[in-house]
């Protein structure tokens, strides 16, 4: 369903993430991809980078016939860089259809009373500013001027709306933000065919949950179990394909 198309994915560094899962099943579908990744992020992190070759290798193991697969490495907090990855990767592959934003920065985070203005900044330019920016740059490619449907963008939030996330008050209120922002921009994009819709996926282990976290709380959830990388993918590629071409403006 998405053969010839070209898909930008951001936040692909770990295969046990959201984005490698993003990026693989859009590729099944048979899309070029083009993943960004920022390595630097996830080393400080307490789960540790990843081998950012074998991401890519895995990745290619999907590609369908021609579809080819395009890697940008990119700080995406850094003024600039967001257009840049988009117009890198439109010049690379020559036109870009779809565009998800899954990057997100974790931590450092903390309470109210603990809240400095330089967390709650680097939240902001990486969890949303960045998101922004990177829809405005792919809007701004030629080709995006027909009545019907040309083009999707897929942006992530979390669960923010739904329950408290004690500690993590910038990662809130920037995904909050995304959310909160979302049937704006699908307003101002569906003229020139553009949908845009934003994804809270859920608790999803990418493998940062303890086992003791999974068994107190996999009652909550579907199946009895924590989301995996691929449930969210699912979604998230399907609204990029045109069985998804009548919902913009949503937050699923």
């Amino acid at each position: 369903p998405l053969a010839g198309r070209t898909v930008l994915v951001t936040g692909v560094s770990r295969r046990v993430g959201i984005g490698h899962a993003i990026a693989c099943r859009a590729a099944d579908y048979g899309a070029s991809i083009v993943a960004h990744h920022y390595r630097p992020h996830d080393a400080s992190q307490p789960w540790g980078a990843d081998d950012i070759e074998a991401v890519m290798a895995s990745i290619r193991t999907h590609l369908v016939g021609p579809a080819r697969l395009i890697d940008i490495p990119a700080d995406l907090a850094a003024p600039g860089e967001p257009a840049r990855v988009v117009e890198q990767a439109a010049a690379s592959a020559g036109h870009l259809d779809a565009l998800v934003c899954n990057q997100a920065m974790s931590s450092p985070d903390g309470s109210l009373s603990e809240m400095t203005e330089a967390v709650l900044d680097a939240h902001w330019a990486v969890d949303a500013r960045a998101s922004i920016l990177l829809a405005q740059a792919f809007a701004a490619q030629e080709g995006f001027a027909s009545p019907a449907p040309s083009g999707s963008a897929v942006l992530m939030t979390s669960g923010q709306g739904l329950g408290p996330l004690p500690g993590e008050i910038a990662y809130a209120a920037a995904k909050a933000a995304i959310a909160g922002v979302t049937l704006t921009i699908s307003e101002e994009l569906i003229d020139a065919g553009i949908t845009v819709n934003t994804v809270n996926p859920g608790p999803v282990d990418t493998g940062y949950v303890t086992e003791a976290d999974r068994e107190a709380t996999a009652v909550m959830f579907p199946q009895g179990r924590w989301g995996e990388p691929d449930d969210a993918a699912r979604l998230i590629t399907w609204l990029l394909t045109d069985e998804a071409r009548w919902i913009t403006g949503q937050v699923i």
